[in-house]
């Protein structure tokens, strides 16, 4: 389901916001739910940070007349969603240049001159939202999430090789088809977080959808992007099928 978050500082706007999306939710029978409408951004941040898990649509207004501007509150949502829609609603037209510098990668700049036409704008991001939210697994977790410094990553799982153990303690090393991440972690507790992920040695875990050959001498896998990972014996029993 996709979650719809509006974050308005107008009360008349606001509620006429809610009305569009609740009557276009019911009369289209769409798949998703308008969990949060407020005029407050740290309310959007408190619900944020609190329920992970959610795809969803962000429906902002740039001048919020609070500390945080609507894209603050965007640059402030991208650190704990970096797959989430963003959508900004506004009068100040001339500000859209700032949502490359604020590098929130929005999905549509909504100016609020013409009431009928941001409806109209509203439904499209809707149902361009669904349409992207479906074709990314059915809400399926797709994609592993990492966090690094202050930010989450979504690294789709056809792009990871293998995780392997870090050289500081509590570390794990993520190997992409191009590059390496490093984040604080444990090789135990990769194998569950999806089933083409598997412990093929007690530091690394592979993704079996790209081992490109398995050399059953020397107990390599070697991966589509040409990097090799160890493989024990016990583990080797289990990957006889993929060679």
């Amino acid at each position: 389901m996709l979650s719809i978050i509006i974050c308005e500082d107008d009360s008349k706007q606001l509620q006429r916001m809610e009305q569009v999306i609740n009557n276009y939710i019911m009369i289209e029978e769409l798949d998703a739910e308008l969990v949060l409408a407020t005029k407050d951004p740290d309310e959007v941040l408190t619900y944020v940070n609190a329920s992970q898990g959610q795809t969803r649509l962000y429906l902002l207004d740039v001048d919020l007349k609070h500390e945080l501007s609507g894209l603050t509150l965007a640059a402030e949502i991208r650190k704990v969603d970096d797959i989430g829609k963003i959508v900004f609603v506004t009068t100040h037209g001339e500000l859209s240049y700032l949502t490359f510098t604020y590098k929130v990668e929005a999905m549509d700049y909504i100016i609020k001159s013409q009431p009928e036409e941001v409806e109209r704008r509203v439904r499209e991001c809707i149902d361009l939202a669904i349409s992207r939210y479906l074709m990314d697994g059915d809400g399926k977790n797709s994609k592993f999430k990492v966090k690094l410094g202050d930010t989450i990553r979504s690294i789709p799982y056809e792009e990871i090789m293998f995780f392997e153990s870090g050289i500081s303690p509590h570390k794990v090393v993520l190997h992409t088809q191009s590059r390496q991440l490093e984040f604080y972690g444990s090789i135990r507790e990769l194998e569950d977080k999806d089933e083409c992920l598997y412990r093929c040695h007690k530091s690394f875990v592979v993704n079996v959808n790209n081992i490109k050959q398995i050399n059953k001498v020397e107990r390599i896998i070697e991966m589509v992007n040409g990097e090799e990972v160890l493989l024990s014996i016990r583990a080797m029993r289990k990957l006889k099928k993929i060679d």
